[in-house]
């Protein structure tokens, strides 16, 4: 993103949230997080295949792309702390969250604040992440550059022509250090349970997360009642197939942004 053409500071809103395809007329915002080591961008396949009533802001962490200059935050209270604000101002319609990996993780803790503050969120996707009722030791962050690297590799994340690109590297591991440090540092908070409607979507074949840790996202809800949908695919099997996601999503969301029709059973 190209700097403001004046001198003037840019706001809170354009500094964390990206807007691929703007639509003030949708019915319904969704406010996507992305994964540890990523950015805004990747949710770019998502926010265009998106139905039209349903409009997708990607968050964009300190850090990383346009945000390159600004230290990292390390903590996921941190990193929510300074959201909740940018996402309270831009919730001025029904609103949800989706998040992956790492990204789930923060839209979790989003939208527990934000509910008991009084504005929960119509409905909570998390993608790709174990319950947090299943705390786990990840201690990718002290390994060297080269167990870093593998591990990204096992997750099939990206090309792996581009893990051989040296400057790339050097541009993307700091993030994905940093994530992985917040990653293992994140204990949840002894606080009510989650209220919100939750769906869970996971790959048949993540090596990061399993059908039952996927399962036990149940034990944070209030009754235990969750969707749960495994699709094709590793730990990025949303890369793999945008529609499919965006489908399930829309049913999901359908009852919130478009009159006339009811939530899907799950």
């Amino acid at each position: 993103m190209n700097a403001p053409a004046s001198s003037a500071a840019p706001s809170a809103a354009s500094l964390w949230l990206r807007r691929y395809r703007p639509d003030e007329t949708a019915a319904v915002r969704l406010f996507c997080f992305p994964h540890g080591g990523g950015s805004a961008s990747a949710h770019v396949a998502l926010a265009r295949e998106l139905a039209p009533w349903v409009e997708a802001l990607a968050v964009q962490y300190p850090g990383r792309q346009d945000r390159r200059g600004e230290p990292f935050l390390t903590t996921v209270d941190a990193t929510v702390d300074a959201l909740l604000p940018v996402l309270r101002e831009a919730a001025d319609r029904p609103y949800a969250f989706f998040g992956h990996s790492l990204g789930a993780t923060l839209a979790y803790e989003s939208a527990r604040r934000l509910s008991a503050a009084g504005h929960p969120p119509a409905h909570l996707f998390v993608s790709g992440r174990r319950s947090p009722s299943l705390p786990r030791r990840d201690l990718a962050y002290l390994r060297d550059d080269e167990a870093l690297i593998a591990e990204v590799a096992k997750m099939q994340g990206c090309d792996p022509r581009l893990l051989q690109d040296s400057e790339l590297l050097e541009m993307v591991l700091p993030a994905l250090r940093n994530d992985a440090r917040m990653a293992d540092g994140y204990r949840p908070r002894p606080e009510p349970a989650l209220t919100v409607p939750l769906t869970v979507l996971t790959g048949d074949a993540d090596p990061q997360v399993t059908l039952d840790e996927a399962r036990a996202w149940r034990d944070v809800t209030e009754d235990g009642a969750v969707g749960l949908h495994v699709l094709p695919g590793g730990h990025f099997y949303l890369d793999d197939d945008v529609p499919a996601v965006c489908r399930l999503v829309e049913q999901a969301l359908g009852h919130t942004g478009r009159p006339g029709t009811t939530p899907a059973a799950t």
